[in-house]
């Protein structure tokens, strides 16, 4: 636990939290300031800051927990039409909370949520097969 990890504290009951689900590894709880009613963040139990810390069945613990929550959302009586997952990691990815966590956040039409980025860059095929060769590269 990192004494000033404001997820670390509601995992150790220190911070109040409305809590969802809990496995042994993961806690889901809702979001204090919520990007729509129904948004809810999954943790790790243990103080994780970045993706790379994560074993692959930690994240995969993680992802199973969401696909739960996204299936639950669209069966409870919040306004539901979809569901985004979330996750930052890093500051530059907006991370504001260095503990690893996966937003779960349900989708209506005119929610007030917009994900604001430069689409359409139409990057050549050759700079793509060149990116593709650094990303497998940099896996062995």
């Amino acid at each position: 636990m990192e004494d000033t990890c404001v997820f670390c504290k509601v995992v150790a009951n220190e911070l109040p939290a409305s809590l969802v689900l809990e496995t042994p590894s993961v806690v889901a709880f809702m979001d204090i300031d919520p990007v729509t009613p129904g948004h809810m963040l999954v943790v790790p139990r243990l103080h994780l800051p970045d993706l790379a810390d994560l074993s692959d069945d930690l994240a995969a613990e993680m992802m199973v927990v969401a696909k739960k929550l996204a299936s639950a959302l669209c069966r409870s009586s919040l306004k539901s039409d979809g569901v985004n997952l979330f996750y930052a990691d890093g500051e530059a990815a907006f991370q504001e909370v260095f503990h690893s966590h996966l937003h779960v956040f349900p989708r209506f039409p005119d929610d007030g949520f917009t994900i604001d980025a430069r689409w359409g860059s139409e990057r050549s095929r050759d700079l793509l097969n060149r990116d593709a060769a650094q990303v497998r590269d940099a896996l062995s």
